[in-house]
């Protein structure tokens, strides 16, 4: 309820203070789609940190190779699906993106048709520090996985990275599946969704769905992931609200609580990163490729299968139909506005 009290000079608007823990409010401050992501952001083209065998293209390189563009308002990047990739090179050609402006406490929604998968692939949706050096400043993973093949490799993982000193308690940990505690360096603090509509195959066959991460320095992270068309998505965001509120959806499937790490010491401004990448230190590791069944009669090591079959990475590219920051709105118990005679 909104209620007035007034004099001739001076308007008091009394508004009703908001829970901050569970219905805190944010409003639209920056969206993307289609030919946006082209402006606000920049394309990769050094080597892969996590020791893939892919080649990150450049922009223009990326446009003329068709490895990003835009279809029926869509954002596609893709890796190549062509060529044999020269023993000589770095990789096959894909592409990884970074945004030009960094981001902290808010919501970031991105609304994805189609995730990359097949025998090698790493894709991966993360924000990460510009700042520091990793894991110093943080990194946060909301979509990610490797292969995407089979019910194995059928479950999204979010996950928290930084230096020691940031853990999780035992609950309160969202509906998914907790893993550890501690979320210092390459392992991190995750949990797995127990759906196996949030990654790889599964996901596409739905056309997609909604992921969710709500940043918070007071609170810490939550994440959300809802498939397309589904009944249980909140309108806020499946409307397209300039203005959404956390209060009116389901408990996360991942959330990671303040009570035991501090996030402004632990995670500065980040940026926002979607990448896919093959083989490395995750997809190319031993135990994950013997289980995955992608070897094959052939024998093939992680790095020569990506190197010589092209035509098995046609479903190797992120379709995104729209991403979206949210930042909140402050509340207050009353706000006064100075109003001029006529004004009034």
């Amino acid at each position: 309820m909104l209620s007035i009290i007034s004099s001739s000079k001076y308007i008091l608007l009394s508004l009703p203070l908001i829970n901050t823990a569970l219905g805190a409010t944010y409003t639209l401050s920056k969206s993307w789609q289609g030919n946006d992501f082209f402006d606000g952001f920049t394309w990769w083209e050094w080597d892969d940190p996590t020791q893939g065998r892919v080649n990150y293209v450049n922009r223009e390189t990326a446009i003329s190779r068709n490895l990003s563009y835009v279809n029926g308002g869509n954002f596609i990047m893709r890796a190549d699906s062509t060529n044999v990739v020269d023993s000589s090179a770095r990789g096959r050609d894909s592409v990884r993106i970074h945004s030009k402006d960094t981001y902290t406490d808010g919501i970031l929604i991105m609304d994805v048709k189609h995730m990359p998968t097949g025998c090698g692939a790493w894709p991966a949706f993360w924000t990460c520090t510009r700042a520091g050096t990793w894991p110093a400043g943080g990194e946060v993973d909301i979509i990610e996985g490797i292969y995407g093949i089979n019910q194995q490799y059928s479950n999204n993982l979010f996950t928290l990275h930084s230096d020691a000193g940031c853990k999780m308690p035992a609950t309160n940990r969202g509906s998914g599946t907790p893993l550890l505690s501690d979320c210092t360096g390459g392992v991190g603090c995750g949990v797995r969704d127990k759906s196996s509509k949030s990654f790889g195959e599964e996901f596409n066959k739905n056309e997609g769905g909604i992921f969710v991460m709500r940043r918070s320095k007071a609170r810490g992270f939550s994440f959300w992931f809802w498939p397309h068309n589904s009944p249980q998505a909140p309108t806020d965001i499946t409307s397209g609200s300039q203005t959404i509120m956390e209060s009116l959806w389901s408990t996360p499937i991942a959330n990671f609580p303040a009570d035991q790490c501090d996030i402004n010491r632990h995670f500065d401004d980040h940026e926002i990163i979607i990448n896919l990448t093959f083989a490395g230190v995750w997809a190319g590791g031993d135990a994950q490729w013997a289980a995955s069944g992608c070897a094959g009669t052939a024998g093939w090591t992680p790095d020569d299968y990506v190197k010589s079959n092209p035509q098995a990475f046609t479903d190797a590219y992120w379709e995104i139909r729209s991403l979206k920051w949210y930042a909140p709105v402050c509340t207050a118990g009353a706000k006064k506005r100075r109003l001029t005679e006529d004004q009034w």
